[in-house]
């Protein structure tokens, strides 16, 4: 009876975990110091991310917005970035090839918190928005982290320009 009770409860909740992971969110640990302050604010600990899947590629990305990403250096490995310019608008680089960038269609521009301690748009340029997986809503460990992140990009690095009209905001 139990086995049977069991095997009910995976034929059901098996599904609805998997979608709920795929579709929903999931809980990722964040590793590095590129995102200091705002994440891993001590070196040697290591916080943990709520990564909201529902609505990334709806175009719910914001500048300001803490997403995760497939590294387009490495496609095995996820980077988790501050979003700093969206398509259309221009930006200033930190040691970019080019001082001032024009971010093409479908694309974005990134950036770690921690200036010089990151790989990031500075390195590998603008972002194809296609390698979006999800954006961090929350620090849910360690719980005297708890947090809601908020949407802040700091003053410095705001756009030069702009876009006027924008696909994301439309």
């Amino acid at each position: 009876m139990a086995f049977r009770r069991f095997g009910k409860s995976l034929l059901y909740g098996l599904p609805l975990g998997i979608t709920f992971l795929d579709c929903v969110g999931y809980v990722a640990r964040v590793d590095g110091t590129s995102m200091q302050p705002a994440l891993n604010p001590v070196a040697e600990e290591r916080d943990f991310v709520f990564l909201l899947r529902w609505g990334i590629h709806d175009c719910n990305v914001e500048r300001g917005d803490i997403i995760s990403l497939i590294s387009p250096k490495d496609p095995a490995q996820r980077i988790i970035k501050r979003v700093v310019g969206m398509q259309g608008d221009v930006v200033s680089t930190l040691g970019y090839k080019h001082e001032i960038v024009r971010i093409p269609d479908g694309h974005c521009w990134v950036e770690g918190d921690h200036t010089g301690h990151s790989l990031d748009s500075n390195t590998f340029g603008p972002v194809a928005l296609g390698l979006m997986s999800a954006r961090a809503v929350a620090i849910v460990w360690p719980p005297e982290r708890w947090r809601v992140l908020k949407n802040d990009l700091p003053r410095r690095r705001r756009p030069i320009q702009v876009a006027k009209t924008s696909y994301y905001n439309s």
